[in-house]
């Protein structure tokens, strides 16, 4: 590794975030409250020059990923990854986890967050293991192209994927993964690293 500053950002608030319910692979757009929050994070994060944007290819990260570009005044292109996707919830996806309307077969779904080592994959879903080897692949891609050295880097992404590119960065368990719990929408991490020693800012809010 050389020296890089990465910005990792949860794109913004989708009604099914509102409503407490699974997203997963689903492409939901950005809410209004959704798209204010990207461009007040962007507006903050404007005298930053970024040289290479890293988006999901969800509509949700992408427009997020686009509201923040539009701030820059110059504009870094956009490129698309399916690794960075969110996890995939399959048979579950657009089902309610909250507690006064849960409908998730599984009642035993909640270890996603409360014991995530004990989580059971959905059919058709993916497990913690499976986000955190491909968003480690990208991490590894990403830091060790001499394409990227020096540079500027924003990673739009989501709440489950952007805390498996940190488990990679700070080797964190499963069990652990969650670590104070999922971002908020907009939150940021700032990665710097220089000359192979990494400082990691987790979840600032704009």
């Amino acid at each position: 590794m050389y020296n890089m500053t990465i910005y990792l950002i949860r794109h913004g608030e989708t009604d099914l975030n509102k409503e407490h319910r699974l997203q997963g692979h689903s492409d939901i757009e950005l809410n209004d409250y959704g798209r204010e929050l990207a461009r007040i994070t962007g507006q903050a994060l404007s005298t930053v020059n970024f040289d290479y944007v890293f988006t999901s290819p969800l509509i949700r990260a992408k427009e997020t990923a686009q509201i923040l570009v539009d701030n820059q005044e110059v504009k870094a292109p956009i490129i698309e990854d399916e690794r960075i996707k969110e996890i995939c919830f399959g048979e579950f996806e657009g089902l309610s986890y909250s507690k006064d309307g849960f409908t998730i077969p599984d009642k035993t779904f909640m270890n996603f967050f409360d014991k995530p080592e004990e989580y059971n994959i959905p059919e058709k879903g993916e497990g913690f293991e499976d986000v955190i080897e491909r968003t480690g692949s990208f991490l590894k891609e990403l830091t060790e192209n001499k394409k990227y050295e020096n540079k500027t880097i924003l990673v739009s992404t989501h709440g489950c994927a952007l805390k498996a590119i940190l488990a990679n960065i700070n080797n964190i368990s499963i069990k652990n993964f969650w670590g104070k719990g999922v971002h908020r929408n907009c939150a940021v991490s700032i990665v710097n690293i220089c000359g192979g020693k990494i400082e990691v800012e987790e979840g600032k809010v704009f």
